[in-house]
């Protein structure tokens, strides 16, 4: 429920439109009757911040997997049915495509009903796929990397694959403004390492962690997306950059020697994409700790369980060293996907 989604959506919608489509962006959260939407972000926001420890337990109950019954999402999606029929039928639309579990289920609940009649596919943006992600109904999947589409393929047995992140042509190495952030976040010429905390700013013991690098000979500086407040107390940490919302996201990351992590979200691929690594440090509860854990064994970044863990691998990672042992580099293949090829087909099957 965060910019995460919105992102994603965005840059499908660039892509698309690239390739000659029309196409139309939809809010499921603003589908729902009596503002149920904006009720559900604000809680989500709200438990994230300050309870995670109830996030963690609504996670358990209705994301992971697990045998029985367990609850699900569906009858919720199910309220904005008529709305989304509506938006079809209006529209002449092709395709739906689904950018977030709670619209998965809407489109997969359609779907088997029969109150969709055009095929439907989900962008799945997590890297540890819950369950909400998957509902049978749905024609196709797209997930991340080949090893997630083969995962999603086997627990649905319906068609699945790899498209890459979607993020914008502008993160690549050694972008524009690389060398303006070099500049200012060098803070007498220890190296600077980004604090990722999501467009909302979220995170657990942010300022320990901060403190943490700056100990350790690092420049620490703190991502603190829209949340002012969490920008104001981590600017009081010794040899702490504390930043706002960025535009220039490219430049800024290129100009740190790792990102530490807690989401494994957008900002993850971002620092992948300029060439920065990423480990993951105190995730977020829920789809954040199996995410952050998820990319480290897909080799795509590493985890530390605790502050020394942190500072070795920062140590290894951020010196630039060629230690025996030292992770590779990501596989530049991630980000060489197809997204707009599969949607078109899956479109000519319709018409």
């Amino acid at each position: 429920m965060g910019s995460g989604h919105d992102a994603v959506a965005g840059e499908l919608a660039r892509r698309l439109r690239a390739a000659g489509h029309e196409v139309v962006l939809v809010d499921v959260l603003e589908m729902l009757p009596a503002r149920i939407g904006t009720g559900l972000r604000g809680f989500y926001r709200a438990v994230v911040r300050h309870v995670p420890l109830v996030y963690a337990g609504i996670y358990t109950a209705f994301f992971r997997g697990g045998g029985g019954t367990r609850p699900g999402s569906a009858p919720l999606a199910a309220l904005a049915e008529h709305r989304l029929k509506e938006a079809v039928a209006g529209t002449r639309a092709d395709t739906v495509v689904a950018v977030f579990h709670l619209a998965a289920q809407l489109t997969g609940r359609m779907r088997v009903n029969g109150r969709l009649a055009v095929p439907s596919a989900v962008v799945i943006t997590d890297f540890a796929v819950h369950r909400q992600w998957l509902h049978p109904g749905n024609d196709l999947h797209l997930c991340l990397t080949p090893e997630i589409a083969q995962d999603v393929r086997h627990r649905l047995g319906h068609p699945a694959a790899a498209c890459g992140p979607l993020l914008p042509d502008r993160f690549h190495p050694h972008p524009a403004g690389e060398a303006h952030w070099r500049r200012l976040t060098s803070h007498g010429g220890r190296p600077p390492v980004l604090l990722s905390t999501g467009a909302w700013g979220v995170g657990s013991r942010l300022d320990a962690t901060a403190r943490l690098l700056a100990g350790a000979g690092y420049a620490p500086v703190a991502l603190c997306g829209r949340n002012e407040r969490l920008r104001r107390a981590l600017s009081k940490v010794p040899g702490t950059l504390a930043m706002g919302w960025v535009d220039d996201m490219p430049g800024l990351m290129a100009a740190g020697s790792a990102l530490v992590d807690n989401a494994a979200g957008q900002t993850a691929l971002e620092a992948l994409a300029v060439g920065v690594p990423v480990v993951g440090y105190r995730p977020i509860p829920g789809h954040g700790t199996e995410g952050v854990r998820r990319m480290a064994e897909l080799g795509l970044a590493e985890y530390a369980a605790d502050p020394w863990q942190l500072v070795q691998s920062l140590d290894r990672l951020a010196s630039g060293a060629t230690a025996r042992g030292r992770r590779p580099a990501p596989d530049r293949r991630l980000f060489r996907g197809d997204v707009v090829g599969p949607l078109e087909r899956l479109a000519a099957r319709r018409r």
